[in-house]
């Protein structure tokens, strides 16, 4: 039922996302390799053996989905990081609000019409000092008109102010199908929206900082290497995970998993895809999905593995057709009313039409396509594959 919801035969949809994961298991794997490899020269062979799986608990993340809080461990020898964006917020003063009128300006840059005052009036940017609320950042459509509002405790630093404009993005989204029927009122399938708002912060390039007044002197060429790692380990090596998440439950629905191998076959397929292992062995009767919310919580996991997917594949397009001819992890669409008045046409779409129409409408191709995140990443890992040269990958 999970896998009947994307416009194809289910066993069918499952054969393409492997297709997807084929495409860009390259790259990750270069990455795990390289980032494998680092992490044995600060904690040994004994801890980190060579040619064995990444012990799950070294990679700074309960889960070991994004890998970022280990990105001083693994960066580029010699690289000094470009630009501090949360330090050139600060030196230029911005407020929250000021982070959220640049985000609103990036949009109205590119044809959209501003936001409704009632955004500013009904949103929450500030934390309350006289009650708690959820502060996790999330995008609401109240009315399904044209009542769009955020709810985050904004904090003035370079993960917010990426963050904003990831969540205004699902409220331009919100807005634009707003003309469709009720039923047809969102997106065509679970993966575009995240993607739509992820797409937008690939557009945060030194150029955009530079055009908005934040950032003088654009970094050399040299320095993208580290903020491409940087971006790698949180993007793309969350892919694996986001796929062996309903992976995992698609063998439990099937009964190919029974509740007394439930633990082993998390960890099998974790190993298999991710390449990271238990930090020590695990009980069989222990249940290490269920400290990942989405598996109590019930909620499908593969619209993450596509969001990851679309955004890079909207992200080529935009800047193929915004005429861009340089490194595709340095276009920035801002300010192209061309690109955005074809990409409003597709988000005006909603679900009326199967998401491989929609897909089309902007992309020009029918199929998800994840090579645009090899074509990203193409510096990268032509940087991975000279430092792994001498080294045996795979685990």
């Amino acid at each position: 039922m999970w896998r009947s919801k994307y416009d194809m035969d289910a066993d069918a949809f499952a054969g393409d996302v492997d297709r997807l994961w084929g495409e860009v298991k390259p790259l990750y794997d270069a990455l795990q390799c390289h980032v494998r490899a680092k992490l044995n020269e600060s904690y040994g062979d004994e801890v980190v053996p060579l040619d064995q799986a990444i012990p799950a608990h070294l990679l700074g993340n309960m889960w070991a989905q994004s890998w970022g809080n280990v990105y001083d461990k693994v960066a580029p020898e010699g690289t000094a990081p470009a630009y501090d964006l949360t330090a050139l917020l600060a030196e230029k003063n911005y407020s929250e609000l000021d982070m959220v009128k640049t985000a609103e300006g990036f949009f109205t840059s590119v044809g959209f019409d501003p936001l409704p005052e009632t955004f500013y009036e009904r949103s929450l940017f500030l934390k309350p000092e006289d009650r708690d609320v959820v502060c996790h950042a999330s995008a609401w459509n109240l009315n399904d008109i044209d009542d769009i509002r955020i709810k985050m405790c904004i904090k003035v630093d370079a993960e917010d102010f990426q963050t904003i404009h990831h969540e205004i993005g699902h409220n331009i989204y919100q807005r634009a199908y707003s003309v469709q029927d009720p039923l047809f009122r969102n997106d065509p399938n679970d993966g575009f929206h995240e993607a739509i708002g992820d797409m937008i912060a690939l557009s945060i390039t030194p150029d955009y900082l530079q055009q908005i007044g934040l950032l003088e002197d654009l970094p050399p060429a040299e320095a993208d290497l580290g903020i491409l790692l940087r971006q790698a380990l949180d993007k793309v090596a969350f892919l694996p995970f986001g796929l062996m998440v309903d992976k995992w439950r698609w063998q439990v629905f099937s009964g190919e998993l029974t509740p007394d191998s439930y633990n082993d076959g998390w960890w099998k397929l974790r190993e298999q895809y991710q390449g990271v292992r238990a930090p020590n062995d695990r009980p069989a009767d222990a249940f290490d999905p269920g400290a990942k919310f989405h598996i109590p919580g019930n909620t499908p996991y593969m619209r993450y593995f596509l969001s990851h997917i679309f955004q890079f594949q909207f992200q080529k397009a935009a800047c193929d057709l915004a005429g861009w001819e340089g490194p595709l992890h340095r276009c920035s669409i801002y300010g192209n009313e061309a690109v955005g008045e074809k990409f409003n046409e597709m988000l005006e779409m909603g679900a009326s039409k199967p998401w491989q129409d929609a897909l089309a409408a902007f992309t020009g191709k029918s199929e998800a396509d994840a090579t645009a995140i090899l074509a990203y990443f193409a510096p990268l890992k032509e940087w991975l594959d000279e430092q792994n040269a001498d080294r045996e990958c795979g685990w």
